[in-house]
């Protein structure tokens, strides 16, 4: 069994500054899951271009509000507390924060634990993803 908390991660390796956000990665490849699940926070005031070509999420909002918008459509979706999006046709989007967005992003395949957005806004593919 895996038991973590959060103020353990915090100051370490899994405790990622991507600039906009700071994902605390809870779960990793590593751990042998299938998955990976993460505790982000997204600053307020903040727009992140983000395409997550390589990888599925799913984000849950425990806090804060803000928006996401589907490039490719221009549609925009509200984000507050309880609200779910699941990104599962590796949407191009643009995620904005009105306020502080406290988030549960999910990736599958899961992350290794340090990727930070590249310049298409995706993490590079897991090493045992096949695309």
């Amino acid at each position: 069994m895996i038991v973590r908390h959060l103020q353990q991660l915090l100051g370490t390796a899994r405790d990622v500054d991507g600039g906009n956000w700071i994902s605390r990665r809870l779960l990793t490849a590593d751990d042998g899951m299938g998955f990976s699940m993460h505790d982000t926070i997204i600053k307020a005031g903040t727009e992140t271009p983000i395409w997550y070509k390589h990888h599925l999420e799913a984000v849950y909002c425990i806090s804060g509000k803000g928006e996401i918008e589907l490039t490719e459509t221009g549609e925009t979706f509200a984000i507050e507390p309880g609200m779910l999006y699941a990104l599962n046709l590796h949407d191009r989007h643009l995620l904005r924060a009105s306020e502080t967005l406290h988030l549960v992003c999910v990736f599958n395949p899961p992350v290794t634990g340090r990727e930070v957005h590249d310049e298409d806004g995706a993490y590079a593919p897991s090493p045992a993803a096949v695309d």
